[in-house]
């Protein structure tokens, strides 16, 4: 795709820079058009990675840099199908993410998740965009015996995870209709260096131990989940974009189940050797929490020929060593 733009939806977040940054590292010359509301990441979290040029929609024809960084959001359908334009490919990874906030505004998710997951996909089909790669999730399975794998029929718990198996049955349906070809990548749950802004375990317990704040982990602690590192979910979205399969549900995840009293644990542990005390408390568990979760990566090595690579404590202290921080005496 080396003479060929990409459009990532979401690209000035943890994701979207780092895609960015792997993109332009293997082809210097790759064209790149980011469409992202700057709700959650920045221009400043996209410089981190590459130069670019901010452009309006009415002047994104007439604007050839390599880099481009149109600020809309996902739910403005016109926005959408303009910056659609001209591109191969699109990586879809613009959302409401998490649990928790699908629990406190399911309306909000639902209309970020569903409406627009349904807009990026009609701005491909209107646009004659050959493939599509959806930052999907391990929450539309919900409440079953894992490992999760692509074949369980979905019971999600959350509004999050409804919001997200809508979104992989319009990309189901968008191949086999209209020909787009589709990819669903269920991400486990991501971290690593350029998390900053991320809510999720390992980023916000790393954040608010080097603050000197208290950790709290919902429930007891023996809720399990996926973690991958963010080099390791970089290379199968590559791997997805260079592939022929269209239709198709990936499980992207270490393939491991590890407690989140676990985590807190290596990071706490990882974090004393820089001289940081974490202090760890419990509160209640949190509605829409699933108690065990992961998954099967059988179908990703088979049919993409990919594997996680980075073990959990070797990620989380590349994490910890990617946060600017003061260590506290």
């Amino acid at each position: 795709m080396s003479n060929n733009r990409i459009l990532i939806t979401g690209g000035c977040g943890f994701i979207g820079t780092s895609l960015i940054q792997s993109l332009l590292k293997k082809d210097p010359s790759q064209k790149i058009r980011v469409l992202d509301s700057l709700i959650t990441g920045s221009e400043a979290d996209l410089s981190e990675v590459t130069s670019f040029n901010s452009v309006t929609l009415d002047a994104l024809g007439g604007d050839s840099s390599q880099v481009q960084l149109v600020v809309a959001d996902i739910r403005d359908e016109n926005a959408v199908n303009i910056a659609a334009k001209g591109v191969s490919a699109i990586v879809h990874l613009a959302a409401n993410t998490g649990v928790g906030p699908s629990v406190e505004n399911p309306r909000l998710d639902m209309e970020c998740n569903v409406i627009g997951t349904f807009n990026v996909l009609e701005g491909a089909r209107l646009n004659g965009v050959e493939k599509f790669v959806f930052a999907s999730s391990g929450a539309p399975a919900g409440e079953v015996e894992p490992p999760i794998h692509e074949e369980l029929p979905p019971h999600p718990v959350s509004p999050y995870g409804s919001s997200k198996l809508a979104g992989e049955g319009y990309c189901s349906s968008y191949y086999r209709t209209f020909g787009v070809k589709t990819i669903c990548l269920r991400f486990g749950n991501v971290y690593g260096p350029r998390s900053k802004n991320k809510a999720s375990v390992v980023a916000k317990f790393i954040k608010q131990a080097i603050a000197g704040e208290t950790c709290m982990i919902y429930g007891d602690g023996n809720q399990t989940r996926d973690f991958i590192y963010i080099q390791d979910l970089v290379r199968a979205v590559e791997l997805a974009l260079e592939s022929s399969f269209g239709g198709e549900t990936f499980q992207v995840a270490s393939g491991r189940e590890r407690t989140v009293g676990e985590v807190a644990e290596l990071i706490a542990c990882s974090l004393k050797n820089k001289g940081i005390k974490m202090t760890i408390e419990h509160e209640s568990k949190r509605l829409g929490d699933v108690l065990r979760n992961y998954s099967d990566t059988t179908k990703a090595e088979n049919l993409l020929g990919w594997v996680a690579d980075t073990n959990l404590e070797t990620g989380i202290a590349r994490t910890i060593e990617s946060f600017a921080f003061e260590v506290r005496v």
